[in-house]
């Protein structure tokens, strides 16, 4: 009889599948290494673009806000129009909106070139992980293949503030944008002949007006404390815009209730185990976002460290 055959033999798995695991892997590198590459370059961007102390932060938020807002709906996209067409349009995409933010002469341009590419990202990762997971159809196999990919992410922010350090202080804070560029157009390309199409069957259902609350509160929130704290709560603007937050998400909720195919299914988030993990990453997030930020700035600014330095010191 013969032997039985080792999964790397086994009919029906995608021989190419750890060659894609390692494209979709770098590619969707880029998405951590944004979230703090850009730490490291700001201080010369700021002094570069005249951007002021209280706006300083949007180069920061633009991008963390299109990301975390759109991203359920990126997912939806992902799942009906097409993985990997999906996946391929979020590279190009970001490659474009890195350009932008490299290129730009102010500050609105620089923060949304920032915003562009929290969009693309929010179609990027769910599609790297539904690839992940289509691509993988061995169980044992699937749970390396995700082992490997969260490892990967996990050391994105350390890495992106220490090559944020090398390019800011050996070129310019510009090439902390450019060279997601290259990146994702060599990772497009090897995207092309390795990567398989697949997409979800059934009816497609987009939850537009969840998506739409939903991120347009969370900018009402941080533009109002961000008014407030260039202009003090003596403003009305600064009360109206956290009050208008406030009341968007609330109608988020009232939505997402009601409608037949909810953005995010309320049950998930009133579920005490998924809710408590949700929360603890809220908070650890938030954190590690500011104390990146302003450990740059001290480490910078106050102790006037080459950008090198402060790049290792935060990783």
């Amino acid at each position: 009889m013969p032997l039985s055959s080792s999964p790397e033999d086994r009919p029906g798995l995608d021989p190419r599948r750890w060659l894609a695991l390692t494209v979709i892997s770098v590619a969707t590198l880029m998405v951590v290494l944004d979230a703090s590459i850009i730490n490291i370059a700001l201080p010369q961007a700021q002094s570069d673009l005249g951007i002021s102390d209280a706006n300083r932060q949007w180069a920061v938020t633009t991008y963390s806000l299109a990301f975390g807002g759109l991203l359920l709906l990126g997912g939806r996209i992902v799942d009906f129009v097409g993985r990997k067409r999906i996946f391929l349009i979020g590279l190009v995409g970001f490659a474009a909106a890195s350009m932008i933010s490299g290129i730009a002469t102010t500050g609105a341009v620089l923060f949304a070139g920032r915003a562009l590419q929290g969009v693309f990202a929010a179609l990027l990762a769910p599609a790297a992980l539904s690839l992940i997971a289509v691509t993988f159809t061995d169980v044992r196999e699937r749970a390396k293949a995700f082992g490997v990919y969260g490892a990967l992410q996990g050391a994105g922010g350390a890495v992106g503030v220490i090559i944020g350090g090398v390019l800011t202080e050996y070129t310019t804070w510009r090439w902390c944008m450019f060279v997601n560029t290259p990146i994702a157009l060599a990772a497009a390309l090897a995207a092309l002949p390795t990567v398989r199409e697949s997409r979800a069957e059934g009816r497609r259902r987009y939850d537009i007006p969840g998506a739409l609350l939903v991120t347009t509160g969370l900018v009402a929130l941080v533009w109002g404390f961000t008014h407030a704290a260039e202009k003090g709560w003596s403003s009305a603007l600064s009360w109206a815009l956290p009050i208008a937050g406030v009341l968007l998400i609330a109608a988020f909720i009232a939505v997402e209730r009601r409608t037949a195919h909810p953005l995010l299914p309320l049950r998930v988030v009133l579920n005490r185990d998924r809710g408590g993990a949700f929360l603890i990453s809220l908070l650890t997030g938030a954190g590690l976002f500011a104390l990146m930020l302003f450990l740059t700035y001290y480490l910078q600014v106050n102790l006037g460290y080459q950008p090198l330095r402060p790049g290792r010191a935060s990783s």
